[in-house]
């Protein structure tokens, strides 16, 4: 059990590294996807385009949906985007930086399909089996067919076993020059695609290097501050428990009279110092009212990046003119009263 313990640590701790080898295996797995995937082109003039084009283009779309649904940060850039404003102004360049960096990331893996799809060359030449020059490559002398039978004849040309247009066009022609076709256009992809990503990831910090950084350390600080007010709410979830399993065990005992008093004179400078460390865990947060409240705020009205101005909060984010969001700390008004007996 430490030993996943420590893996999942470490994998926190370097999620960007994580998220990059996630992508790199999503990229490895629609290759081998592709490569065992049986294609079977239908063969008829209707259905070749239909068919290649949804082999080329909904894996992709999975495998990006997909890219966003393994990224942790998804979850964290729209509650940041969609939290009140509270005492905390919204970067919307924080916001692009963050869904830029999992766009890119998600992007990886449609991209590795839509290049291997396009090198192999197979969807390519079932989709456009029919646009074959036929007068430029086959040999249209002596034959007395309608265009729409000639379109019939060429769209089996993915499948040897049916393909009948041999004295038309030679099968083997026709697929050398749609592949051709395929591999040209693939390897254009792949190029344009490295050279885009050079861009944004070289050029772009050179021309807002300041922009660039401000977003950078904001996203990491909104990333950081999620992931330690999720530890700290799960210290104090078991430390919570542990008190609240330990006050009902004593109460049950005091109440059914069945106290153990040799145990509970074995070490009882150890338990109490262990209490008082679980106690001093919560926070002073000892109710379950009190909890509710302080998520909430933390929702509504998250404290300001201003260390210096805590001093002019009331201790959980509001401004002490402005009570709208939570009253808590609110100095209670004492009323004394005087009786006279004259």
């Amino acid at each position: 059990m430490d030993k996943f313990r420590m893996i999942f640590q470490f994998l926190q701790a370097n999620q960007e590294s994580f998220m990059n080898g996630i992508c790199g295996i999503m990229a490895l797995a629609s290759a081998q996807l592709y490569t065992t995937f049986d294609f079977n082109c239908p063969c008829l003039p209707n259905y070749n385009l239909s068919y290649a084009m949804g082999v080329m283009c909904v894996p992709p779309i999975v495998f990006f949906l997909l890219g966003f649904v393994m990224n942790n940060n998804v979850s964290m850039l729209a509650e940041e985007w969609k939290r009140p404003t509270g005492m905390r102004q919204k970067d919307a360049a924080v916001l692009r930086y963050m869904f830029c960096s999992m766009t890119q990331r998600a992007l990886i893996a449609p991209a590795v399909w839509i290049s291997v799809t396009l090198l192999h060359g197979e969807s390519f030449i079932c989709a456009f089996s029919t646009s074959i020059p036929v007068d430029t490559l086959g040999n249209m002398t002596g034959v007395d067919l309608s265009e729409k039978e000639i379109r019939r004849i060429l769209a089996r040309i993915p499948c040897k076993d049916i393909y009948d247009g041999h004295h038309i066009i030679p099968q083997e022609v026709a697929t050398r020059y749609l592949r051709c076709i395929s591999q040209a256009f693939g390897w254009t992809f792949v190029l344009l695609m490295t050279f885009l990503a050079f861009l944004i990831r070289a050029i772009r910090p050179c021309f807002t290097q300041a922009a660039f950084l401000k977003s950078k350390y904001w996203s990491h600080y909104i990333d950081i501050e999620r992931k330690l007010f999720d530890e700290t709410c799960t210290e104090h979830a078991k430390s919570f428990a542990k008190l609240c399993i330990q006050q009902f065990f004593e109460n049950i005992n005091r109440d059914m009279d069945i106290g153990h008093p040799h145990i509970l004179e074995r070490e009882p400078k150890e338990s109490k110092e262990t209490e008082q460390e679980e106690a001093d865990k919560l926070l002073g947060v000892t109710s379950q009212g009190t909890m509710n409240t302080l998520l909430q705020n933390w929702h509504k009205c998250k404290p300001p990046l201003n260390l210096k101005s805590y001093e002019h909060l009331n201790g959980n984010g509001c401004i002490k003119e402005t009570f709208e969001l939570n009253n808590l700390n609110i100095p209670k008004k004492e009323i004394v009263t005087y009786y006279s007996k004259v």
